[in-house]
């Protein structure tokens, strides 16, 4: 068959379409929360916040809870938050440290408890398959599709409507918080988002290579534009066309779905970085 009946037929099975549309709406939260991470220096924060994830699904398999977004959201959430009340300049544990300690921590804690408490032989291939995202795509069930579908809404309402506050503190921190604009609030808010789109995100890339889905369409864009709007947009269009090549290339192909994606990206920073030093 050639490539269009290939992916004609493919597209007749409704795990592929929501691979595909969970894919798509992943990539575009994760680039456009990935400039202000970037911007304010947090971009470990998703490799952080995923670890803890990988530890929280542990738990609720252990706990035996239907759907372990119940258990991941909240715990990565609140770990988040913690993760930016260390960044401040009085805290006794800096950012990175507290980033390290979380990462590890989590990932240790995790993995000894799906190995001390499974009931199932491959528990190697259950490790793999959350950190390396490999299958989890194409095992989408009905509610995680919608699930991911209104949060990804929410994600971009709250991103549309509050643009110039975060705008404002991603760039002067401390001039935004003197004219008035409530910092902690906003910064508490984007470590939020930052929870839910790392735990979204881990479905579609695994938690070893979320950092990668966040940071490196931002870098790519940040290689040609200066604005902060054109930025955001660029990374977008950039993250879209990576997660959608990528998904058709693992379907095609039958590569891993998340290590294609971020090697699709890696090869879009690549050729942007190669063209901004032609340029220059």
């Amino acid at each position: 068959m050639s490539l269009i009946e290939k992916l004609t037929y493919y597209f007749e099975f409704p795990f592929v379409r929501y691979a595909f549309v969970v894919g798509i709406l992943i990539a575009l939260c994760a680039s456009m929360l990935g400039v202000t991470l970037v911007l304010k220096r947090y971009s470990m924060i998703g490799d952080g916040l995923s670890h803890v994830a990988f530890g929280a699904i542990a738990i609720a398999s252990v706990l035996k809870i239907s759907s372990d977004m119940y258990v991941t959201l909240p715990v990565t959430i609140i770990c988040a938050i913690v993760l930016l009340k260390t960044g401040a300049a009085d805290s006794k544990i800096k950012g990175d440290a507290a980033i390290a300690m979380l990462s590890v921590g989590a990932l240790a804690f995790g993995y000894l408890i799906l190995n001390v408490t499974s009931t199932n032989s491959n528990v190697s291939g259950d490790v793999c398959t959350t950190l390396f995202g490999s299958t989890s795509i194409l095992l989408l069930k009905d509610k995680d599709v919608y699930l991911t579908i209104v949060l990804a809404v929410v994600l971009l309402i709250v991103f549309v409507l509050f643009y110039h506050k975060i705008f404002a503190i991603t760039f002067d921190e401390s001039f935004a918080k003197a004219t008035g604009i409530r910092t902690g609030f906003y910064n508490t808010l984007i470590a939020a988002i930052s929870a839910v789109v790392i735990v979204l995100a881990m479905n579609l890339v695994g938690s070893l290579l979320v950092s990668a889905l966040i940071i490196f369409p931002a870098l790519s864009a940040m290689r040609f534009f200066k604005s902060f709007k054109a930025v955001i947009i660029c990374s977008a269009v950039i993250s879209v066309i990576c997660a959608t090549f990528g998904i058709i290339v693992s379907i095609l192909a039958n590569t891993p779905t998340g290590a294609t994606i971020v090697a699709a990206d890696i090869v879009m920073f690549l050729f942007f970085h190669v063209i901004s030093l032609l340029k220059k």
